[in-house]
């Protein structure tokens, strides 16, 4: 019996690290690409802006973005809005995956280099290289932001 106990403390250990509020460095990978560094050449600045509408969506502008195949970009994001968001890319299967578990963990903070987290007037940054043609996705995953309109694809054309 005290072994089933200890089993299933165990099993359970990651999920109660991750309520404690961290979720670093949880992909080796990402489908399509990889962090940049400054010193990686000339790279293209691309400005996002985080806001809600009058209305009660929740936006981002551009609504979309487009890539090509091994371009290298500074994404500058600056939360416009009134209440915190994130900016997350990934696969679109991902992000439901990881808005799955921010539902269960809605205070878990992120340390992932396709993600940034912003309180309202702040500006962060994502240095990133577009290197698998494909479709994603990028989105706040915060409860209930996705639903209140806060995605948005991300296209990354053969170069």
């Amino acid at each position: 019996m005290k072994s089933l106990m200890l089993v299933t403390v165990l099993a359970l250990s990651p999920s109660v690290t991750l309520a404690a509020g961290t979720h670093a460095g949880g992909h080796d990978e990402y489908a399509m690409g990889a962090p940049a560094d400054a010193s990686d050449g000339d790279m293209k600045t691309i400005e996002v802006t985080m806001r809600e509408t009058d209305e009660g969506t929740m936006i981002f502008e551009p609504a979309e973005l487009s890539f090509v195949s091994g371009e290298t970009v500074r994404l500058v994001i600056t939360n416009d809005g009134e209440l915190e968001h994130e900016f997350v890319m990934d696969t679109v299967e991902a992000n439901a995956k990881h808005k799955e578990l921010m539902a269960r963990f809605p205070e878990m903070e992120h340390d992932d280099p396709n993600a940034v987290r912003l309180q309202p007037g702040e500006t962060g940054e994502i240095l990133w290289t577009f290197e698998n043609a494909g479709e994603y996705e990028f989105a706040c995953l915060m409860l209930g932001h996705y639903e209140s309109g806060m995605h948005g694809p991300l296209n990354v054309t053969e170069s």
